[in-house]
C-alpha cells in the first residue's frame, strides 16, 4: 500500500511540474527573450568555438518582439520608440544586453522593440577577381529599414584576402545596434559597446559596464526630448 501511495505521489508531482511549464506559444515576449538568451549561457558557439557569455535577463524586461516589416510600418506611422537589433548568440550583444535592460528599468522605459537580424541581412564577400559579391540577399523589410535609418547607420565594409577594408557603398545594421526613433525619424544609434572591451568574450569590469550604461542612458535621454534631431554620435 505504501508503495502504491509513493508511486501516486511521484505521478502527481510529474504531472504538476509538466502543467506548470508553459509552451512556447504561451510565453510572454519578456519570458521568451529571457529563455532565448539564458538558454545559451556557457554553451560553445559553433561559429568560433568560443564559450558564450553568461547573462541574466530580468523576468520583467521590456522586450517586445517585432519583425523588420513591423518596425518599417511604425516608422512610417511617425511613432517614437527604441529598437534593439541583435541576436542571441552575438558576443557583442551579450556584452551590453544586461546594461541596456538595467538602464531601461531605471528610466522607466516601458518597451524596447527587438528585431533578430541574424538571418535577414545581406552578406557580401570579395570574389577571386576582387569584385564585391552578394552571397545572401537581405529581406525586403531589412532593405526598407536601411532606407529609413541610413542617416544613423554605419557603412558596410568587408575585408579582401589581404585584409584591406573595402567599402560596399551600402549601409548595414550591425549587432548590437540600438536606435532611437522619434516621430518616424532615426535620430541616434548606440552600440553600447565599451571602448575598453577589445574582445567580446573577455570579462566585463565595472568600468566597462558603467560606460555601456551611460551610452544607453544618453540614447534614452535623446529620445525623451521628443525631437526629430539629435547631435550625431552624441552617445
Amino acid at each position: 500500500m505504501k508503495k502504491i501511495i509513493n508511486i501516486l505521489l511521484i505521478v502527481i508531482l510529474i504531472l504538476g511540474t509538466t502543467a506548470c511549464k508553459k509552451s512556447e506559444k504561451e510565453l510572454t515576449d519578456a519570458e521568451k527573450f529571457k529563455k532565448e538568451y539564458e538558454s545559451l549561457n556557457n554553451q560553445v558557439r559553433e561559429k568560433d568555438n568560443k564559450k558564450i557569455r553568461e547573462v541574466t535577463i530580468p523576468s520583467d524586461n521590456p522586450i517586445v518582439y517585432k519583425s523588420a516589416e513591423e518596425i518599417v510600418k511604425m516608422i512610417d506611422n511617425k511613432e517614437s520608440f527604441l529598437v534593439y537589433f541583435g541576436f542571441s548568440d552575438c558576443p557583442w550583444c551579450r556584452s551590453v544586453i544586461e546594461e541596456l535592460l538595467k538602464v531601461s528599468k531605471d528610466n522607466s522605459v516601458a518597451k524596447i522593440y527587438y528585431v533578430d537580424v541574424k538571418d535577414i541581412r545581406d552578406t557580401k564577400e570579395i570574389d577571386t577577381e576582387g569584385n564585391i559579391k552578394t552571397t545572401q540577399k537581405g529581406s525586403k523589410g531589412y532593405n526598407e529599414l536601411l532606407k529609413r535609418m541610413s542617416n544613423v547607420l554605419a557603412d558596410y565594409k568587408i575585408n579582401d584576402k589581404n585584409g584591406n577594408e573595402i567599402d560596399t557603398n551600402e549601409k548595414r545594421i550591425f549587432a548590437p545596434n540600438v536606435v532611437a526613433i522619434s516621430k518616424g525619424k532615426a535620430i541616434e544609434l548606440a552600440t553600447g559597446e565599451s571602448t575598453k572591451l577589445k574582445n567580446p568574450y573577455d570579462e566585463l569590469t565595472d568600468e566597462m559596464r558603467k560606460e555601456t550604461y551611460n551610452k544607453f542612458k544618453c540614447l534614452i535621454e535623446c529620445l525623451d526630448k521628443e525631437s526629430t534631431t539629435c547631435q550625431k554620435n552624441s552617445c
